[in-house]
């Protein structure tokens, strides 16, 4: 049976109102606390731990050149993909926005491939083409990261829309930030979804700055669960700084959704650690704010310690883990530094006219 929890609202067909959260040092003792066994805490710190140490990576390679245009790193928000991918089924598709590499690690695209995308070459898994912010997996239903501010909320709607159509029982994951909470297209997917009760849940990246101004100056109502009330769709805030409320809510929310029952929206209340993009010096905030929320609340950190202290493992166990990791993204940028660019005749293919 679901488990509700401090952290999250209430949910009802108003939405709902959700507790701040704040950091581990200060705050009391989290009532109902949702149980994750060994073998969970285990596969949420190698998930998590291998986000981080691509983005990284990511990062490194921009700044030597071998990464052009944009590039939107994801360090900080790992529980939010981790905690949902738990929750959810491999029929399941999702779609988010240019933050997106994260997401497609979590669900199991080829670290290579994403590498090399990433650098234009040709064994990326758009084949170049794509780069940082558009590259996709039908293999795997993930349907790209999109660049257009909130274009995949739409797009995340006609994808329930097709799964209702069609009769299959899969749910749309359909990724956005805070930002684009305030485009119009969202509420129009909003009110579609809702009038045909679509197989979606809405899941908003809450990491409080958009793409630089903070929620409060840019937003009249900043409880972003609630922002479906007028259409009738339940919501709740989550701490997506703990994977293990994330998946918690994931559940309820992906369940709501499979059985009929229309749309959810999930507010994660997250964080990310360098700016907008990697061409942003993030100046907009505090480096003290931000070294607080790594010191405090750094997801990765609390399945560390709690694995440690409910003895899952040990400092060797979690040594070898991080050493597995940094093998495969390793290969992962030998393999794209080494793949060739592609043949001016990829202009030409991929298109129709």
């Amino acid at each position: 049976m679901a488990r509700k929890n401090a952290t999250q609202a209430k949910t009802s067909a108003a939405g709902s109102t959700g507790k701040k959260v704040g950091g581990r040092k200060s705050s009391p003792a989290k009532p109902n606390v949702p149980e994750f066994s060994k073998g969970d805490e285990l596969r949420a710190y190698r998930e998590m731990l291998l986000i981080r140490r691509f983005e990284e990576k990511a990062g490194q390679m921009y700044g030597m050149g071998l990464i052009g245009g944009f590039c939107h790193l994801y360090i900080g928000q790992e529980a939010v993909v981790t905690g949902i991918n738990m929750a959810a089924r491999p029929d399941d598709a999702s779609i988010t926005s240019y933050r997106d590499h994260g997401h497609m690690l979590a669900v199991g695209m080829d670290p290579n491939g994403v590498m090399a995308e990433l650098t234009g070459r040709v064994d990326g898994l758009s084949k170049g083409k794509g780069g940082s912010m558009h590259m996709f997996s039908t293999e795997k239903r993930f349907y790209g990261g999109n660049g257009i501010v909130g274009a995949q909320v739409s797009l995340g709607t006609g994808l329930a829309f097709a799964a209702k159509y069609r009769g299959e029982d899969s749910v749309s994951l359909t990724y956005f930030g805070d930002g684009a909470s305030n485009q119009g297209q969202v509420y129009e997917s909003f009110n579609m979804a809702k009038l045909w009760d679509l197989p979606v849940v809405y899941i908003i990246e809450n990491n409080k700055y958009a793409m630089g101004t903070s929620l409060e100056r840019s937003s009249a109502l900043t409880n972003l669960a609630n922002r479906g009330a007028s259409f009738n769709i339940p919501g709740e805030t989550v701490d997506g700084m703990d994977v293990r409320y994330v998946r918690d809510a994931a559940e309820r929310a992906i369940n709501h959704a499979r059985t009929g029952k229309g749309p959810y929206i999930l507010e994660m209340k997250t964080y990310r650690y360098r700016g907008h993009s990697m061409s942003d010096p993030a100046k907009y905030r505090s480096k003290d704010e931000v070294q607080a929320m790594r010191s405090e609340r750094d997801p990765i950190e609390q399945v560390k310690q709690r694995i440690l202290d409910k003895k899952h493992g040990n400092i060797d166990d979690l040594k070898q883990i991080e050493k597995e990791v940094r093998a495969i993204v390793t290969k992962a940028a030998d393999f794209a530094t080494n793949s060739p660019e592609p043949d001016p005749s990829e202009l030409w293919t991929d298109i129709t006219i």
